[in-house]
């Protein structure tokens, strides 16, 4: 019998090729599944990697909440043409203590997983008033109403032990300290020494440049905060992984 037609035979046997298709999915679901379970963690852990502090993780909320991710994602592929744009490729550790992450679909704006550092905090305060002041051609709404909400970090704690519970790493000081850290970061007259022990890397000052603490500080204080994190100039990737 030839290959062609053993391979008619099989075609025109229902109940053989289902059996074979189902050995066939069977072994493929095994070399993949099978190895996770001796893997304690499938992210590489990178240096530098944190929580987000109490003003970033609420900054965090009100960009989901608005929806910024439908048009922004962050996510840089290994491509030549994304790394050229934006910068080191995104590396899964950088999500890890995202719930949901913002990967994205879609790019109607640009990517924002290195947006940290780009542009000025007055930048960002412009953008958000009114995009087109600074990108005459973006569709992006404006949210100027964003300095005019004002926070106060009563249920702060609340939010961190949320995240906690789904496997943030957040300690029990950290959600002690909540409140305090969350006024702290928006306050370079305060005393953040702590706040900066609990958070490394944390941007301590006024972001909206006016007072008290309002959604625009926060969601600045989480842009500002995104891809600054990793020191790409000494990451090496591991190999064994």
């Amino acid at each position: 019998m030839s290959i062609l037609s053993k391979h008619k035979f099989i075609e025109t046997n229902a109940s053989l090729l289902l059996v074979l298709s189902f050995l066939v999915v069977t072994i493929g679901g095994l070399v993949q599944i099978v190895p996770l379970f001796y893997l304690e963690n499938t992210i590489e852990k990178v240096e530098g990697m944190r929580p987000y502090s109490p003003l970033e993780l609420t900054g965090r909320d009100i960009y989901v909440r608005e929806g910024c991710y439908v048009c922004h994602s962050q996510m840089i592929r290994p491509m030549r043409d994304e790394v050229e744009r934006y910068g080191h490729y995104s590396l899964a550790a950088e999500s890890m203590y995202d719930h949901p992450h913002q990967w994205g679909s879609k790019r109607t704006g640009p990517d924002l997983a290195r947006v940290g550092g780009r542009y000025s905090d007055d930048w960002h305060i412009d953008h958000l008033r009114d995009p087109q002041s600074v990108v005459p051609e973006s569709i992006m709404p404006k949210y100027g109403f964003l300095e005019r909400t004002f926070l106060e970090p009563d249920h702060i704690a609340d939010l961190l032990k949320t995240h906690a519970f789904v496997g943030v790493p957040y300690t029990d000081e950290m959600i002690e300290a909540a409140a305090a850290d969350f006024r702290a970061q928006a306050d370079p007259d305060s005393d953040y020494d702590d706040m900066l022990e609990r958070y490394p890397g944390a941007q301590v000052r006024n972001f909206d440049g006016q007072p008290g603490i309002s959604e625009a500080d926060a969601l600045i204080a989480y842009l500002q905060m995104l891809g600054t994190l990793v020191d790409f100039s000494t990451f090496t990737p591991d190999a064994n992984r």
